[in-house]
């Protein structure tokens, strides 16, 4: 499994996942990539690209996220550096 990029977004729409998409599509050759959703099949569909749920798959990307998420938490709340160095 290859993660091609990752977006965080305020609100759920398929503007948003369209936008996401088409970035994509620009960056990388999506022949043959496996789109693991659960919604946004409209967002896929505006690009001729398509989506299915495969559980297992996407048990793993959750897990992945939530350990994301927690270290992320982690971070904010142990850091004393500078925003600058942080960004580092």
């Amino acid at each position: 499994m290859l993660i091609l990029d990752v977006t965080l977004f305020g609100r759920h729409s398929t503007d948003p996942a369209a936008a996401f998409l088409h970035r994509l599509q620009q960056k990388h050759d999506l022949a043959g990539t496996e789109f693991l959703v659960d919604g946004y099949r409209t967002a896929l569909s505006r690009l001729g690209l398509s989506g299915h749920l495969d559980y297992t798959d996407w048990n793993h990307i959750e897990t992945w996220v939530h350990t994301l998420k927690m270290r992320i938490d982690r971070f904010h709340h142990s850091w004393v550096g500078s925003r600058s160095s942080a960004r580092e």
